[in-house]
């Protein structure tokens, strides 16, 4: 069994001395050219492919009115819902100060929480607004029309709904 480990230990030393010996044999710099091969130059010329024509498909989109007319009643559509909302907030405020530092699940508590959901269903109105402008906007883009009516009156939307958002992100963090 010993004669066995030496015979192994005999055979490493010549193994190891012809590998470091194949490693070290080759071109003199060491590394492979980086110059154009002859597979690597290109032949001919490249022309593009004719691609089909693109259509853009209409996107419908009902307009009783004309736009014009579509516009302003979703921008006072929006103005209602957002003086609903303004003439709800001091009766939220009252509730949701009233529930600051209640339990939750308490009569306060639960009081503030209608308060809140009335807020937050007099934004959705305007919210809806914001939708509706926001599927003209998109196909008056898709088709490359003139879209900035539209922007105009979703930017005056997006304000409304914002304000509202601030409002409701300060009542909710007093009531938690």
């Amino acid at each position: 069994m010993e004669k066995a480990m030496i015979d192994r230990k005999h055979l490493v030393l010549p193994l190891t001395v012809s590998l470091l010996a194949g490693c070290a044999a080759g071109s003199g710099d060491g590394y492979p050219s980086l110059a154009v091969r002859d597979v690597e130059r290109a032949e001919g010329t490249f022309e593009p492919v004719p691609s089909p024509r693109l259509d853009v498909p209409q996107v419908p989109v009902e307009l009783a009115g004309g736009l014009d007319a579509r516009l302003s009643a979703l921008v006072e559509q929006a103005r209602q819902a957002h003086a609903d909302f303004t003439g709800a907030v001091p009766s939220a405020e009252r509730r949701v100060q009233a529930a600051s530092g209640s339990a939750i699940g308490s009569d306060s508590w639960a009081a503030a929480q209608v308060a809140l959901a009335d807020l937050d269903s007099a934004r959705s109105i305007a919210a809806i607004a914001l939708g509706d402008l926001d599927i003209l906007y998109t196909a008056a883009t898709v088709q490359a029309g003139d879209a900035t009516p539209i922007a105009a009156a979703r930017m005056t939307v997006i304000t409304l709904v914002a304000e509202e958002d601030d409002v409701l992100a300060r009542l909710r963090a007093q009531v938690r």
